[in-house]
């Protein structure tokens, strides 16, 4: 972890509370802490040049946590318009479906009383309340570097410089990043933030946890034709065109305005580096039962995200001294459900709920054991806990007979408090599971027609995606020679196919080495390389703030 030597190098302001990330996890714990003490001084830090830029999610949301934290909700002006009104469950082959009576579902699994909503819209909406409560937010800046003292107390953070030049020297523009102290830090960067992925290790707070786990989920929002359009409706599938021994599904949300969310998720402890989740996700548009939906409707808009799916056995600790993890940076993503929005909203609560009881007992920079003690029996804990076997049963029998498990579990688990099965572990690491090339064949994959399928470039466009090039690369490879001679030469260069964004190509030139070309210019943020690259040898960090995708409605 980074540490302060010298604060005065940098413009500093001292809060009582410190936010990184305006996704719901850090909006709720704002409005929470100016609820419990509106004299209590809070900043969030937005590394998106607008708030809900970078947010991207399916998204249906259980408005559990949202009931706790504004329960007069219901009688506002909101983005949360449509309810759901048809909760659907397929089994994909290659020619047609098999639809899953409800019944048999776990009642964990139905979305009676949920909402298809617009994430970035409703963290745009959160964000206008925090404010009207005196909270100030600093979108476009990223939090890049943790300030400490020398016992690695976290002390606050600092936003990355500007203006910097490609090969590292200032620019004429140069700016140096600003510290923002707090009594106390909540990180919420989301999936695999970079500042998370420091303190978890700077602290082992993984220690005694199973491996976090993760998907990759890409999404476009389409409008169709009105006579298909069923407001409401939410749909899930698994199967097809993905093989049984790889996990994922996909998802279709019919929102308001002739609106559909079409979307497709692969675990990304896939084997075959030949796999393209991207391509995989074109292919499932041609589905029977998905063409004629999206018939003569419009493409609108593209982006992708990393999601957690490690759950219950697979969360770090929560708290460390100065500071704790909220959200996705945390991981409370219910992996069968599709959703962890209600959960990340609900830990920022309980974080600025023991954040503000330190601060009134006069404490400050030490850890909040509180909110480490009592998640597991919250209703966070009472979410992840009987569906914690899902991810290990699938991962470990394939989606025939994982999925059919994972069922029964989730059935014992909610009938009788018991499972089978115990809890199992994850095993290895997502990029572990990654195999050589020479044990797997490349998979042909059909040219796209630019009416229903669609290149990576023109998707790209789509998502908005900008980033000054006379930067440094915010995409880090720590040993150029080790990527070619592992994962070009052992694993066939599997980042030209994970990668959702078109960013990594190896260039293949007559009498030359083949050459790693990096266009981080075209980066969504989805942080898939940090996670899939085989030898951990690709690391994100923020590019200069407000850069990266700008999602409309997503």
């Amino acid at each position: 972890m980074s540490q302060t030597t010298n604060l005065t190098e940098r413009e500093a302001m001292e809060f009582d509370v410190v936010i990184v990330g305006a996704g719901p996890a850090g909006l709720a714990a704002a409005i929470r802490l100016k609820q419990l003490d509106p004299e209590l001084s809070v900043v969030v830090l937005e590394k998106a040049a607008e708030v809900g830029a970078h947010v991207l999610s399916g998204c249906v949301l259980d408005p559990s946590a949202l009931d706790r934290l504004l329960p007069e909700w219901r009688t506002e002006e909101t983005p949360i318009q449509t309810p759901v009104t048809d909760d659907r469950f397929y089994l994909y082959g290659a020619g047609g479906s098999v639809r899953l009576p409800n019944a048999l579902m776990p009642k964990l699994m139905g979305n009676h009383g949920n909402f298809v909503v617009s994430l970035g819209l409703v963290c745009k909406w959160l964000a206008e309340k925090a404010e009207a409560l005196g909270v100030e937010i600093y979108p476009g800046f990223a939090a890049s570097e943790l300030l400490t003292d020398a016992n690695g107390t976290l002390l606050g953070v600092a936003t990355g410089d500007m203006g910097v030049q490609r090969d590292g020297t200032p620019g004429p523009m140069y700016q140096r990043g600003m510290a923002l102290l707090g009594k106390y830090v909540l990180i919420g960067e989301g999936v695999r933030g970079s500042l998370a992925k420091r303190l978890i290790a700077g602290h082992g707070l993984d220690a005694g946890r199973e491996p976090p786990k993760f998907g990759i989920g890409i999404k476009e929002l389409w409008e169709i034709d009105p006579a298909r359009h069923q407001p409401g409706r939410v749909q899930h599938s698994f199967g097809w065109p993905l093989d049984l021994a790889t996990g994922g599904g996909s998802f279709l949300y019919h929102l308001e305005n002739n609106q559909v969310y079409v979307g497709f998720v692969v675990h990304l402890n896939y084997r075959n580096p030949y796999l393209s989740p991207f391509e995989e996700f074109q292919r499932f548009k041609t589905h029977p039962d998905v063409a004629p939906l999206l018939a003569g409707g419009k493409r609108i808009a593209y982006g992708a995200r990393a999601i957690t799916e490690g759950g219950w056995q697979a969360v770090p600790k929560l708290a460390f001294p100065g500071g704790a993890l909220i959200g996705c940076s945390a991981g409370f993503v219910n992996v069968p459900r599709i959703k962890g929005v209600h959960n990340a909203m609900e830990s920022g609560m309980q974080a600025a709920e023991a954040a503000a009881a330190a601060i009134a007992a006069g404490r400050s920079h030490d850890t909040l054991e509180a909110y480490e003690a009592g998640w597991r029996s919250s209703s966070i804990g009472r979410d992840l806990y009987p569906v914690r076997n899902v991810k290990p049963l699938w991962s470990r029998w394939g989606t025939g007979l994982g999925v059919l498990l994972g069922g029964i579990d989730m059935w014992t688990n909610s009938l009788f408090g018991v499972s089978l099965f115990g809890t199992l572990g994850h095993g290895k690491p997502d990029y572990a599971a990654t195999e050589p090339a020479a044990r797997h064949q490349p998979i042909p994959y059909d040219k796209p027609d630019g009416v229903l399928t669609f290149d990576r470039l023109s998707s790209v466009f789509l998502s908005n995606t900008n980033h000054e090039e006379d930067q440094p690369v915010h995409l880090v490879v720590k040993d150029m020679a080790l990527q070619k001679r592992s994962e070009h030469d052992v694993y066939a260069g599997p980042s030209q196919r994970y990668c959702p964004a078109a960013v990594y190509e190896w260039v293949e030139e007559a009498g030359a080495e083949p050459r790693f070309v990096i266009n981080a210019q075209n980066c969504v943020h989805c942080k898939t390389c940090d996670i899939k690259d085989p030898n951990q040898n690709i690391e994100w960090v923020p590019p200069q703030g407000g850069e990266g995708p700008v999602y409309q409605v997503m």
